[in-house]
């Protein structure tokens, strides 16, 4: 039998991979002598500095080295552009701005909160009151109908302690006026928010071109805003009861604002999107403004003031009254008629007036005709400026048309109806706002 073998042979392979050589940077040679020479010269203009102040050698050191700084860099390369230090005018115009703007966002969030307290407050002391005059009234009652000698002086006694107690605290409520404080503080937010809204615009569309007059005009617009909504009661307080209703100004004088608006200040337009029949009509806007909007709410807010007076005197009067019937009150003796009676009118009177919120009544009809004042006024001040400094009239337009609730076509109504009732001798019955 045939024996096969098999030999295998090992095989070995080796992979010689090449020598990896160090790079270097081969720098030639004439650069590396001028190198070397420049350098030597730079030191000895060091020692020789050290020992003479001349201003001659000071002058070839700083050659030396920007001709260093030069081959380094190479001839080639554009020279680094100098920053511009900081405390440009409009970079401090932009952060005034922006310093105003963080202003407003706090006044906003004072007087919403003010406001949520003062509402609160209102509630509390109506309910408070109305239980204190209920209670009395309820203890002058039972008095009379014990006939027990101790328990009608104590009910008698309680009683005339808490109409006392009803007196002073409504006496406080109609100085101060909760609801009409409420109703300020609402305003003054609602406000803020436009005026903030107003800058954050002016930052974002117009942030190159802010300026020192910008910024002392938003700055008017913020004091204007704190005298007409003072946030303290005591000292700065809006007078509640005034002589006679006068629209509230929140708004600085408009004879400059013109100067202000470098935006509109375009020489380009010749019409500037005006013409005379524009012009017409916004002087009848004008006058239906005055004759119908401003005076009927200046007329409203007349009679929700006297109407709030006679309740502020009254309810004080009744439970002052009936905290002297309490203490003279007995088992058959007409004292107790009384203090029961004007406890009970008390409660009424307080309700409705505090209740019926008349103070806040007073108060938004005379922002009502503030803002008709603001409109007027803004007109005037529009149209007495020069042509190519006025806003866009197609632009103003239609923002005193969305301001009064009103389309275009409608506010051209208004205007042809206000100039045929003038030239009859009448008087127009339609208001100029439709959304009041």
């Amino acid at each position: 039998m045939a024996s096969i073998s098999c030999s295998s042979k090992k095989i070995n392979a080796v992979v010689n991979f090449p020598k990896l050589q160090t790079l270097c940077l081969s720098i030639p040679k004439d650069f590396r002598i001028s190198m070397q020479n420049m350098r030597k010269n730079a030191v000895s203009l060091d020692v020789n500095a050290q020992n003479s102040v001349g201003k001659d050698i000071y002058q070839q050191k700083k050659s030396i080295e920007n001709s260093v700084c030069k081959i380094l860099v190479g001839e080639n390369q554009q020279p680094m552009q100098t920053i511009e230090p900081y405390g440009h005018d409009d970079d401090i115009a932009n952060d005034k701005l922006h310093a105003i703007l963080e202003v407003v966002a706090d006044r906003v969030e004072m007087h919403t909160n003010i406001g949520e307290q003062r509402n609160n407050w209102n509630s509390l002391l109506l309910n408070s009151t109305n239980m204190i005059i209920l209670t009395a009234t309820t203890m002058a009652g039972l008095g009379a109908t014990s006939g027990v000698a101790v328990p009608v002086f104590a009910l008698k006694l309680s009683s005339c302690l808490l109409f006392s107690a009803a007196t002073g605290m409504l006496m406080v409520m109609n100085k101060l006026q909760p609801s009409q404080l409420v109703e300020e503080q609402r305003n003054a937010s609602r406000l803020f928010k436009q005026l903030r809204k107003e800058i954050e615009i002016l930052l974002a569309v117009d942030h190159y071109r802010v300026n020192q007059t910008d910024v002392n005009y938003m700055m008017e617009r913020v004091l204007a805003l704190d005298k007409a909504y003072p946030l303290p009661l005591i000292g700065v307080m809006l007078e509640k009861f005034p002589a006679k209703l006068k629209p509230t100004v929140w708004w600085p004088p408009l004879n400059d604002q013109f100067q202000r608006e470098r935006r509109l200040q375009d020489k380009e337009r010749d019409c500037n999107g005006w013409t005379d029949e524009m012009e017409n009509e916004m002087r009848e806007i004008i006058d239906v403004l005055k004759r119908k909007d401003k005076e009927d709410y200046m007329r409203l807010g007349n009679i929700a003031l006297k109407l709030n007076k006679i309740f502020a005197i009254l309810g004080p009067m009744l439970t002052g009254i009936a905290a002297i019937g309490s203490a003279f009150a007995g088992s058959s003796s007409p004292a107790i008629y009384t203090a029961v009676g004007a406890g009970a009118l008390a409660t009424i009177v307080n309700s409705l007036e505090h209740g019926g919120q008349v103070g806040m009544v007073f108060e938004m009809y005379r922002n009502c005709a503030g803002f008709y004042q603001l409109l007027e006024e803004s007109i005037e001040s529009t149209l007495e400026g020069e042509l190519e400094r006025r806003e866009n009239g197609e632009l103003y337009e239609m923002k005193v048309a969305l301001q009064l609730g009103r389309s275009l076509k409608q506010l051209k109504e208004l205007a042809m109806a206000s100039a045929s009732s003038r030239k009859n001798g009448e008087t127009i019955q339609e208001f100029a706002s439709k959304l009041f």
